[in-house]
């Protein structure tokens, strides 16, 4: 070959292989098992809660699952970028396939567009420690949704980087194991920081609303884009099941929300943050007199020779649950009187799983069974709420640290005091329970190559188990050295 063809050659493959450079570069392969088992018909809690529905709540069962994502950086200073991702996963005794994650994100700095299934924890708990934030903590399979906006603190103009947002806009699908089947999610959060050096203080509101879909036994429940709008600004409308002159119409969908804020510490080497959340439905706790709440206080050490990586400590008490207004007229967290599943989705508490719903009450008490959706609107609303345990007070512990060089272990402790909900449930006096985990995760010299083991243990008036989880993981990597 002559040198001006060579030369041709060259030049044309270069772009290709800059292309195929970045995205070896960023692309992540993971391919793993886990294999649980326990002493009862279902899993100690913490094997199981807030791992965004991947693994089952049966005695033995294994899970299988393969996940990739990747991203590409764009622009001359970089500050485009795409990410993409998918994790299709396999249990329920080789029955059951289903994406966990299938998304696309494209982001300008930290304004992102998101569409698609993927892992988010709303709240600024730890993702890893906390017993679960009491928006969206994780511990059901992720909404299919399309979301828009700051993914990180971004600082306000004119403020010479005091004041700082962050906050976002979705709109989602809940699908069809509802009571009211095909419903829409509307979700949107915001939160001011204010500080630049190491303390900064920092306040949000988060606020969900499940609305629209259809049942046959229902009437028509309108989803026009006014109605859309009325769920977006929170109005007092008649969604269509207002049934008599004589009710006053409420807000239409199922509306909830968290009231958030704390303050952050934090140097070249350790990290804190002290935070608290106060939950509330349709506007009713909002209230100086709300004193329920999940408050904690969280560490990070930054430095590469730690031992304690992290570690949270959090109290909950919800017992109080709007207790100033008549017991008729009070509003039950994560539950509504239209749409019956309440903060569910695919059987699982969307928000904290220290509550309890019907499909993990059943084994703790032999008169709960999970809702039939086929039976009739009127029927099922006579065996009372799907959260049957929603006033919870207790004590939560969480660490992360290392063994030596080649161990990580993870401790998780809680105690609860459980008062049900004011409704008649199936308990009438407080019961006790403790929930723990201990796991231990391995770094094998074979590259990628770890393994992951933990023993749960549930004890107290509601659940006694013990459970063990076992599993592997191969991480691929090609652009890592």
């Amino acid at each position: 070959m002559k040198p001006a063809g060579i030369a041709i050659t060259i030049s044309l493959l270069l772009p290709f292989s800059a292309i195929r450079a970045q995205f070896t570069d960023s692309l992540e392969v993971r391919t793993g098992t886990r294999a649980t088992i326990a002493t009862k018909d279902y899993q100690p809690l913490w094997l199981t809660a807030n791992k965004f529905g991947t693994l089952s709540d049966r005695k033995s069962d294994l899970s299988t699952y393969i996940r990739a994502t990747n991203a590409h950086t764009f622009g001359p200073e970089h500050n485009w970028r795409l990410q993409y991702g998918i994790s299709v996963y396999n249990n329920n005794h080789f029955r059951r396939n289903f994406f966990e994650e299938a998304y696309v994100k494209f982001s300008f700095k930290k304004l992102e567009l998101r569409a698609g299934r993927y892992e988010e924890i709303i709240g600024d708990v730890d993702p890893a420690l906390s017993s679960g934030s009491l928006g969206v903590s994780g511990n059901s399979l992720p909404i299919p949704k399309v979301s828009i906006g700051l993914k990180a603190y971004a600082p306000v103009p004119f403020t010479n980087g005091w004041v700082q947002v962050k906050g976002q806009f979705s709109h989602g699908w809940v699908g069809r194991n509802q009571f009211i089947p095909y419903a829409f999610l509307h979700e949107k959060n915001f939160y001011l920081r204010i500080g630049k050096r190491k303390l900064k203080a920092y306040g949000g509101i988060q606020h969900y609303a499940v609305w629209g879909g259809n049942r046959k036994d229902l009437p028509k429940i309108k989803s026009s884009f006014k109605d859309y709008l009325d769920v977006v600004l929170v109005k007092e409308a008649d969604d269509g099941t207002v049934i008599s002159d004589e009710i006053r119409p409420n807000r239409p969908g199922d509306h909830r929300g968290v009231l958030e804020g704390g303050l952050e510490w934090e140097n070249e080497n350790v990290a804190f943050r002290a935070y608290n959340q106060t939950p509330f439905e349709t506007g009713q706790g909002i209230d100086i007199r709300n004193t329920d709440h999940l408050m904690g206080l969280s560490f990070r050490d930054k430095r590469e020779n730690a031992v304690l990586l992290r570690a949270t400590l959090e109290l909950i008490s919800t017992k109080k649950m709007n207790n100033w207004h008549p017991k008729q007229v009070r509003e039950s967290y994560y539950n509504n009187g239209v749409y019956l599943t309440g903060w569910e989705y695919e059987n699982r508490i969307i928000g904290t799983p220290l509550f309890t719903n019907r499909s993990r009450g059943q084994y703790y008490f032999d008169n709960i069974q999970p809702f039939d959706y086929s039976e009739r609107w009127n029927v099922i609303r006579s065996k009372g709420w799907n959260i049957i345990n929603n006033r919870v007070s207790g004590v939560h512990l969480g660490a992360l640290y290392r063994i030596g060089q080649v161990l990580e272990g993870k401790t998780m402790l809680t105690y609860t005091r459980n008062f049900g909900t004011y409704e008649p449930g199936p308990f009438k006096e407080a019961l006790s329970q403790w929930y723990a985990m201990q796991q231990v995760r391995y770094v094998t010299p074979v590259q990628g190559l770890t393994v992951t083991g933990a023993v749960g243990l549930d004890g107290g008036d509601m659940s006694q188990t013990a459970g063990f989880m076992l599993g592997v993981e191969w991480l691929f990597a090609p652009g890592r050295r």
